[in-house]
């Protein structure tokens, strides 16, 4: 029974669209006769309501052939247009056939007429339906500009129209011979004008449509538009998309609707200041965070850009990268990819000396919250003690800015990542008030559209298999940022840092993991299944929450926070150790760490964070083995002693 009504509820559209029709075939007939006869258009002899029910019934027939039924009516292009006249076309032919076999006497003029009243009863109604549809979207749909008037911004223009979020109201292009042309309507300007048309039109975004056009100028284009303080997306083409060519961080892009907020612009005076003419080096450069900090950085010209990474394949990669923008945008920065472990304070301290460098980005984290959940010892080591390493070499070298890259999993963590970030944290707050040579800070935020283990990518894999797309819980939010924000703000921050400060960037309302499934389904041209819309594209299927996951996160510890030169960016003041705790500490941190003691690295975390809440006891998967082979080997010993021998103390 189950199944049946399930498969009723899928078929009921069809059903009740195929019943209209036929109703409308019989009311087209019936006016057709009228017509002809002057007002007596009754089916009053058998023969003819036998003709009407055999062109009923093919029709019917013809229309299910022909796909009528399949045919979202919001989404009717020129393919169903074509299929409603030959399938109209066909129902007047079987009238006339059948007109003839069944000796009705219909008149050779009514089938033509009958043509005229079903083509407008069937087809129009579509039409009307459609219509309406996209007259009640264009209410609530923000409106924006296409930069770009060739294939790719029509392309674009015609996806835009069925979906819901978006309403082209102009178009800008550099070719003088289309500009003050009309697409479907829509003007093409000038981009000299673009200020104006922006004022006068109420357009909130400019979408840029030019993937034929070279990155230099499509950069130089961006850049000249945010300056401006205009909201720009670069939408990759559609033989990118298909063919998954485009980078995540460039596919990222079409997805910053999902902020609810504006992109924080830079300050240049604030970047230049701790890059210009120095030598910068980046920990963790092959990374999501770490390698749009070189992209960056290579633009505001330092002597030398030094990428210090673990993985050769991810170094090999971004160098590659950086030499090729370099190429295209006419700049010589002198880059030096370098392989290294940033735990490794001899080889920290060696490169730093070698290079004299002069400012550091440091990268370098395990930051999935799962998986350093399962690796306990490995994410405090790496996490903290890496730090640790990083900042003494700096310290004992000179260097003049060193720059945390931090989360906002470390405020109140509920697990592992969290809890080890926020010892780094303290570690950072304690050299950043005991030495004077190296300025000390921190930068928090949140989650990063397109950075490797995030749900964007994630999704997006999920929605090109067909789904299911999978969420932890209903009720999870996230802050988010895009990928160059979140490098903008260190590079701000590093310049306003002095003695161990925390800087937060204000991202607005956070966001529901749920949402952004459900907008990244529809902007990926999809419906959602779900109990309102059993027939819908892609499920999204709730799994619950992982180890160490919370509901939701937050950026400040505490309320002391002041403002900065950047007005989007803060200054938190937080609760610090003192500095003989946390070398006790760090002293047994590097002992266990050495000693792969998890249950010592884990309560040294919960000791020195102090409001680090763990949801579960440990699942160190290494850990949970050598435990559950102690206690089996506890067991055979207990069993092969004499009888009375197992009580003995």
């Amino acid at each position: 029974m189950k199944r049946l009504y399930t498969l009723a509820q899928k078929n009921y559209k069809p059903v009740l669209m195929l019943s209209y029709d036929l109703l409308m075939l019989t009311v087209a007939f019936l006016l057709a006769m009228t017509v002809r006869f002057n007002g007596a258009g009754l089916i009053t002899e058998k023969n003819m309501a036998l003709c009407v029910g055999i062109t009923l019934m093919s029709s019917s027939l013809i229309f299910l052939r022909l796909g009528l039924y399949r045919t979202v009516i919001r989404y009717m292009g020129q393919q169903a247009i074509v299929a409603v006249l030959q399938g109209v076309t066909a129902s007047a032919v079987v009238l006339a056939v059948a007109s003839y076999l069944t000796y009705a006497g219909v008149p050779r003029s009514v089938p033509v007429i009958y043509w005229c009243f079903a083509l407008v009863f069937v087809g129009g109604s579509r039409w009307l339906v459609r219509l309406y549809y996209q007259m009640a979207l264009e209410i609530h749909k923000t409106r924006v500009a296409i930069y770009g008037a060739g294939t790719a911004g029509l392309q674009l223009y015609k996806g835009l129209i069925h979906g819901e979020m978006y309403k082209t109201v102009a178009f800008f292009d550099d070719n003088a011979s289309k500009q003050n042309t009309l697409i479907d309507g829509v003007l093409v300007y000038s981009p000299a004008k673009i200020l104006d048309v922006i004022a006068d039109r109420d357009i909130s975004e400019i979408l840029l449509a030019m993937p034929g056009v070279p990155k230099r100028r499509r950069r130089e284009i961006t850049r000249s538009l945010r300056e401006r303080g205009v909201v720009v997306k670069v939408i990759p083409g559609m033989e990118e998309l298909v063919d998954s060519a485009g980078r995540v961080s460039d596919v990222a892009q079409i997805y910053e609707n999902i902020l609810g907020r504006a992109p924080v612009e830079p300050q240049k005076d604030l970047i230049a200041g701790s890059i210009a003419g120095k030598v910068v080096l980046v920990t963790g450069a092959g990374g999501s965070i770490g390698s749009e900090l070189c992209r960056q950085i290579v633009q505001w010209g330092p002597v030398q850009l030094i990428l210090l990474e673990a993985s050769e394949f991810s170094l090999y990669q971004l160098e590659r990268e950086l030499r090729q923008q370099q190429q295209d945008e006419g700049s010589a920065v002198h880059v030096i990819p370098l392989l290294g472990d940033v735990r490794n304070r001899a080889r920290m301290a060696e490169i730093i000396q070698a290079f004299s460098v002069q400012t550091i980005y440091h990268a370098a984290a395990y930051k999935h919250v799962p998986l350093v959940e399962q690796n306990v010892v490995v994410g405090a080591d790496n996490n903290v003690l890496g730090t640790l390493s990083v900042l003494e070499a700096a310290e004992a070298h000179g260097v003049e800015q060193f720059v945390l890259v931090s989360t906002d999993k470390a405020v109140r963590p509920t697990n592992v990542m969290g809890a080890t970030k926020r010892l780094a944290e303290l570690v950072c707050q304690d050299f950043g008030r005991r030495f004077g040579r190296t300025r000390v800070c921190m930068v928090r935020f949140g989650n990063v559209l397109g950075s490797s283990g995030s749900v964007i990518p994630l999704f997006t894999d999920q929605i090109n298999a067909g789904g299911p797309v999978t969420v932890t819980h209903p009720k999870v939010t996230r802050f988010f940022m895009t990928i160059p924000e979140a490098a903008q703000l260190v590079l701000q921050a590093g310049n306003m840092g002095r003695h161990g400060e925390v800087f937060v960037l204000d991202m607005g309302e956070p966001v529901r993991i749920y949402d952004i499934a459900r907008r990244l389904i529809q902007i990926m041209g999809h419906t959602v299944r779900e109990e309102s819309n059993p027939d819908g594209d892609i499920e999204i299927q709730i799994t619950g929450l992982r180890p160490g996951e919370k509901l939701y996160e937050e950026l400040l510890l505490g309320d002391k926070v002041a403002g900065t030169e950047h007005p989007m960016i803060m200054r938190a003041e937080e609760e610090r150790l003192t500095s003989e705790r946390l070398q006790l500490i760090l002293g047994d941190l590097r002992e266990a760490c050495a000693q792969n003691d998890c249950e010592k690295v884990h309560r040294l975390l919960t000791e020195a964070v102090k409001d680090y809440s763990p949801k579960q006891s440990l699942v160190d998967s290494v850990w949970q083995c050598t435990e559950g082979m102690e206690r089996k080997a506890a067991v055979a010993v207990v069993k092969r002693l004499p009888v009375g021998e197992s009580g003995r103390s």
